[in-house]
């Protein structure tokens, strides 16, 4: 068995617009080694979890859905009010940290940006790691268990209590890592959230996406949910095999009577529910291969 290979970590210098123009030779960036100490421990996202990041799938070295990542990242910083980002410069980071990778069929980049040191100019800290994405093939065959938690929210939340940063992809996880260790005391795999008006929303990480009637829903974001680039990129999927799709409000009893089930990522593309609650749910193991197959082959 051969050790995996090194991730690539490159540290974003000028994660912010509005700065002077970049020298001749500058890039606003530099790679570091993995090892390096890079982060101030009174950095922002360290102490308080003040921050935003974007997880990205890497496929034969060709990062996957860059753009849609890139804005919802812009989204996230004007909704914690941090500074305008720049995004070239990001964007360019995220190209040579995949580009300087042993290739690999499938890599996962997580990109992150903190509001910086504490008492310092303001700045934001900002990197991106590149590594080999966790093999998820048996998950895609045999399926996940999932459990549906209550989020303590109503669905309107992102329109009621904006302050409450619903939507944004936020460094503060404990709560998603709350749930999961939950999961796993029931013997899932997996969290279906829920608002406490009874609307199926997303998961710690991924989106969900129902069959119901021949039609594939998703929740809409409206919701205080992220907006799911691989949910996207799955319903261009679908839509090209002729598959009806749609956003929509969407309650846990239709949820429950749907015919097959998925939470899909960045980080695991695609994976059917085998069960939902401890009650089994059909795996459509056709329709599974075809969104695997054409999200690991998407080149966007």
């Amino acid at each position: 068995m051969t050790d995996a290979p090194p991730p690539v970590l490159v540290m974003i210098d000028r994660a912010a617009a509005g700065g002077p123009p970049l020298g001749p030779g500058e890039t606003g960036w530099r790679v570091v080694e993995p090892s390096e100490r890079t982060i101030h421990v009174t950095d922002l996202g360290v102490t308080r979890g003040d921050g935003i990041f974007e997880g990205l799938g890497v496929s034969h070295g060709s990062i996957q859905a860059l753009e849609p990542h890139l804005a919802r990242l812009a989204r996230s910083a004007a909704l914690l009010d941090l500074p305008e980002l720049d995004l070239d410069v990001i964007r360019a980071a995220c190209l040579e940290s995949a580009r300087l990778h042993e290739p690999a069929p499938l890599l996962l980049q997580k990109l992150v940006v903190t509001r910086g040191i504490e008492g310092g100019d303001g700045s934001p800290t900002a990197w991106v790691r590149t590594e080999l994405m966790p093999d998820h093939d048996a998950e895609r065959v045999h399926g996940i268990r999932v459990v549906s938690l209550d989020r303590g929210y109503r669905h309107d939340v992102a329109q009621t209590s904006p302050w409450l940063l619903q939507g944004a992809k936020t460094l503060s996880y404990a709560v998603n890592k709350s749930v999961l260790r939950e999961a796993a005391r029931r013997g899932a795999d997996d969290v279906l959230f829920v608002s406490s008006d009874g609307y199926a929303l997303e998961g710690p990480s991924a989106s969900l996406i129902a069959r119901l009637d021949g039609v594939y829903v998703t929740p809409r974001t409206d919701q205080g949910i992220l907006e799911g680039t691989t949910q996207a990129a799955a319903f261009e999927v679908l839509r090209s095999l002729g598959h009806e799709v749609a956003e929509v409000l969407l309650p846990m009893d239709e949820v429950r009577r749907a015919d097959a089930l998925w939470l899909v990522s960045s980080g695991r593309l695609v994976a059917p529910l085998s069960s939902l609650d401890g009650e089994p749910v059909p795996i459509d193991a056709e329709v599974t291969r075809q969104l695997a197959d054409a999200l690991v082959d998407r080149r966007v």
